[in-house]
């Protein structure tokens, strides 16, 4: 199953091989269980406001800048753009309402996923959409020794944010590699999107209510149902990977 799907990558996109050096990952819903904490945020705060935005489609959204995702939900309400004070000012609120939860957890088998990666001397990259400085602050303490901030790319590096692949781009540029060198691990349609864009093999982890098929649509070539699934098939995934060269 694995090497079909690399196959028909590498038909798609004109490569020979894969030559995997670095792992791109997304943060929430990936590294962390913090979606359920996004969603009943982004529901509360819009709400206060009276702007309406269901914790469902908050996973929709999931992978965009919180600059977007208010002036989406505002454009559809009021029929114009949100002013940039308007935009400050839900988001300080969203993030102090984020912040009122018990800390997320680590996503079970990203810990593990990233210590084979790393010890296969490959290279992760956190890409993330999220400008929650809480989360970016505790990925030190929870993913010790696994990302280096000069590598990273956050929601205050990007002028797009995803579905655009400049998150990814910008992820292969500072990594230093090309999109055949790196693959992209994912679990919301929006950043899925932003990896098949930028034309890096994307592999979508359904960690959220989402049906898989959303993942699938979106330009994921491959869907496994959660990251302990991913890390449990990283061996075959790798192996798969490697023998397309």
């Amino acid at each position: 199953m694995f090497k079909e799907a690399i196959s028909r990558y590498l038909r798609e996109h004109g490569y020979d091989n894969i030559r995997l050096k670095t792992v791109l990952f997304d943060m929430d819903g990936v590294l962390f269980n913090s979606m359920p904490y996004h969603a009943d945020a982004w529901y509360t705060v819009m709400e206060r406001h009276g702007l309406h935005l269901s914790r469902e489609e908050a996973y929709m959204h999931e992978g965009r800048t919180g600059a977007a995702t208010i002036n989406i939900v505002y454009q559809r309400q009021y029929g114009k753009d949100a002013t940039p004070e308007i935009i400050e000012s839900i988001y300080a609120e969203k993030s102090e309402e984020f912040n009122r939860h018990p800390e997320p957890e680590r996503m079970p088998g990203a810990w593990e996923v990233l210590q084979k990666i790393k010890a296969e001397g490959l290279t992760p990259v956190l890409v993330t959409g999220s400008g929650q400085h809480s989360l970016l602050d505790r990925l030190a303490h929870n993913f010790p020794g696994m990302f280096q901030r000069e590598r990273m790319v956050t929601a205050f590096d990007v002028k797009y944010g995803k579905p655009n692949p400049e998150p990814y781009l910008m992820g292969l540029e500072k990594a230093g590699v090309k999109a055949n060198e790196a693959i992209v691990v994912e679990n919301a349609p929006i950043g899925v999107q932003a990896g098949a864009a930028a034309g890096i093999f994307t592999i979508a982890v359904n960690t959220g209510p989402l049906d898989g098929q959303v993942l699938l649509d979106a330009g994921a070539n491959l869907l496994f149902p959660s990251m302990q699934a991913f890390c449990d098939n990283w061996e075959a995934v790798r192996d798969a990977l490697a023998s397309e060269e």
